[in-house]
């Protein structure tokens, strides 16, 4: 077998908080795997693992909602990465508001878009959620420096990779 790590390491890709609402209750997680796939047509792919909350609630979902943040937003990143929503209720402790077909959009979150679900894949631990945006928000100033995956490497995850 191949050892990926060392390829990996060399990377530091945006890290993202991905939310989906289904049947009334909301999740969220910080994610590092995710990615445009198409231009035309567009589409996004987002990885989330099968041992959180938030996979059990967007596998249900018909949109999810991914968020970029600035390097500054540290804390909320924590809340979305270290805290699980198995015993945390983050969406009391951030303000947010329901965007398209109701997935939650975390109102400090300076960059966002709401996808519909297309299609999942069994990627192994995780599963990919293939996505077609339908509403997205960027600033203006888009100048700010992203919180990346370096940047997260000392948040606790809520729950373990696999």
């Amino acid at each position: 077998m191949t050892d990926l790590d060392p390829f990996t390491d060399a990377l530091d890709y945006p890290l993202y908080v991905v939310t989906a609402e289904a049947a009334g209750e909301r999740a969220g997680c910080l994610v590092g795997f995710g990615t445009q796939c198409s231009i035309r047509p567009a589409r996004f792919m987002v990885w989330l693992s099968k041992a959180n909350r938030t996979y059990r609630i967007a596998a249900r979902a018909d949109r999810l909602a991914v968020h970029l943040l600035r390097q500054d937003q540290d804390q909320l990143a924590r809340l979305f990465g270290s805290e699980t929503g198995d015993e945390t209720d983050k969406f009391t402790r951030t303000a947010w508001h329901p965007g398209p077909g109701g997935a939650p959009v975390l109102d400090e979150a300076p960059a966002w878009f709401v996808g519909h679900v297309d299609s999942h894949l069994d990627g192994g631990d995780h599963v990919g959620f293939l996505l077609t945006p339908e509403a997205a928000q960027h600033p203006a100033d888009s100048g700010f420096r992203l919180l990346t995956l370096v940047d997260g490497y000392d948040i606790t995850p809520g729950h373990p990779a696999n």
